[in-house]
Formats: C-alpha cells, structure tokens, sequence
C-alpha cells in the first residue's frame, strides 16, 4: 500500500486549521502521517499544536513566514525525507469531506490500472456558498485531444491547478522539483501545477469533494486596505508576468502587461501613488525574474525549521523524525479536551 502522508500549510488561522485537522482524521481512508507545517504564526497556533489535542501530528515550525510559496515548498520537501508515495497537499482552510482521501486514492488505482500517466490528482473544490464551485482547474491544453477519456469516471484531464486538496505522487517531485520558494505568495501553485503537466496531465476527481473556506476578499489592489496585502501585491505582478513569460504564447504576455499598465494609469488618475509605485515595481521585476527551481536531490536548509513535539507524544529530534517510520506512533486519534 502506497504511503500517503497529509500536509497542512497554516498561518494563524486556529480556528480553520482545527476544522481541517478534525476533517482529516475523520476520512474513510486514514493517512500514514500528517504533517503541519507552521509558517511563522504569531498567533497561539504552536500552542493548539502542542496541547496535545491533536496526537501523532509532525509539527514543523518555520522561524519566519515564508509566504504560501515557501511553505508549500518545505512542505513537499519534508512529506518526501519522511517517505511519502503521494503527499496530499492543502493550505487550512481547506474541509475535505469524509471520503475526499479515498477517493482521489481510488482514480489514482483505476489510472495506474490503465497505464495512464498523470502527475497530480486534485479534489473538486466548493465554497460555503452551496453549489458555488471554486479553485476550478483549467482544462490541459497540452491533452486536450484526450481529456474526455475517463469522463465516465468522474476524471478530467487538466493543467493549471490550486494547491487546494492536491495529491501528488513522489515520482513528479523527483522528476520536476518543488514549488518556487521566491515567487513568495499568489501564483506558485499555478506554476507548479503547469510546469509538472507539460508532459503529463494532472486529473480533477469529480468525486473527491472538499470545502474550501476562502476568509477574506480576492486579490484587487484598487480597493484594498490591509497594509500587508497592499505590499504583498507586487508579488502577484511579478508572477502574473513571470507566468505568461514562461508558459503563455507572446500574445498572452502582452496582453497581462497591458492589463498591469492600465491598473498603474488608474491608480495614479485616483491618487493612489504608493500602490502605484508597488505595481511599477512588479512590472519591473515580471520581466527579469528568472526564480531557480529546487530540484528534490538539492541540498535543503533545514536549520531554521524547528520540529515540535505535541504533548504526551515523546521526544524526536528532526534528525530521528526525518525518513523515520517509527519516530511517531500512527493512528492520528485526536485527543479528548482536557
């Protein structure tokens, strides 16, 4: 049986990451291990972690918030050292229903059985909206000739994806890497997701269902007013642009400028100076940014990743956790509330 590890990206979020965790240890499917990784929260998150409510966990803590980009990269770094077959991959506000694991599991048994190649297997997203889907993949135009192939079963062939209940097998991180670390937040799942479908699809499980929670506004300068967002932006100017650059015909590219440039010209119309200057700065930035792709065989820093112990679960040190199978008890049974 293929080892499935379960990796949750959280960053003071308490409240969500308690709904994912439960909605992971109830699946019909249990995970062999679930690791979190805790992105620099300032919050009581370490301490949730810690209490021993949640027993078995791995709990890596990063010194410092590394945006999603980051964290997801450590994560899938750290899912491969402790041995997993397929990392199921999700940011905390991600509640995957009950048989969400088992049947992504279940497609990736009946693709295997039909040679089929595939590089990722990807849940089918709702909001708290009922019947309102989101984080929809994009058909893969580099199979789009076959994408109806196993419709009957539920699965689409697809290219761009979220990192929204993502399974991935070891064998596509060996062979494509890791997601880029300095693209920061806001477009490293789209990258990953195209760079790893350029030769095999990834599939959406109609089956495979979960609730994605999606706190908060989308992503639109003009009118936001959250500090950090507001600085956080110029990431998503670089790698719109990085994105095209790479992936998109010249055509597309010119187009995402165009559309960069006419965000600029309004903001400056309104009087919004310092979003313009950021904006500037990521359409600066777009055009030269060429961010190294870690390969999985790359030597990996691991001395501002702390592992902690919950409670009542003993001492390990990331050295005996790392590639360990018995440095942690299995089993995942959450803690009775003291």
């Amino acid at each position: 049986m293929k080892k499935v590890i379960a990796v949750v990206l959280t960053y003071n979020r308490r409240e969500l990451l308690q709904k994912c965790l439960d909605a992971i240890l109830t699946q019909t499917r249990t995970c062999d291990e679930i690791i979190v990784i805790n992105n620099g929260s300032t919050d009581d998150t370490r301490e949730l972690l810690e209490s021993g409510l949640y027993s078995g966990i791995k709990i890596y803590n990063l010194e410092e918030n590394r945006g999603a980009a980051g964290g997801f990269n450590a994560g899938f770094r750290l899912a491969y050292d402790n041995g997993a077959d397929q990392v199921w991959m999700m940011d905390d506000d991600v509640v995957p229903e009950s048989d969400a694991l088992e049947k992504l599991l279940d497609a990736d048994a009946l693709l295997e059985g039909e040679g089929a190649r595939r590089s990722y297997l990807v849940s089918l997203a709702y909001s708290e909206k009922k019947g309102e889907w989101t984080n929809l993949p994009y058909l893969s135009v580099h199979h789009s000739t076959s994408w109806p192939s196993y419709l009957e079963h539920g699965l689409v062939a697809v290219g761009y994806s979220t990192f929204v209940s993502i399974l991935v097998p070891r064998e596509t991180l060996e062979k494509h890497g890791l997601p880029i670390q300095s693209m920061f937040i806001w477009g490293e799942d789209a990258e990953f997701t195209l760079r790893v479908t350029q030769e095999d699809p990834g599939y959406l499980v109609g089956t495979s269902r979960v609730q994605h929670l999606r706190p908060g506004a989308g992503i639109n300068i003009v009118v936001e007013t959250n500090p950090a967002r507001i600085a956080y932006y110029r990431h998503y100017v670089r790698n719109n642009i990085y994105l095209a650059r790479k992936y998109k015909t010249r055509r597309r590219l010119f187009s995402v400028i165009f559309v960069k440039l006419s965000l600029l010209a309004r903001l400056l119309v309104s009087g919004q100076f310092r979003k313009a200057s950021i904006v500037t700065r990521g359409l600066v930035e777009g055009v030269r940014f060429s961010p190294y792709v870690q390969a999985i065989g790359d030597d990996y820093d691991y001395s501002s990743i702390e592992l902690s112990v919950p409670e009542g679960t003993g001492q390990a040190s990331p050295a005996a956790v790392v590639g360990n199978d018995d440095a942690y008890p299995l089993g995942y049974q959450r803690a009775a509330h003291s």
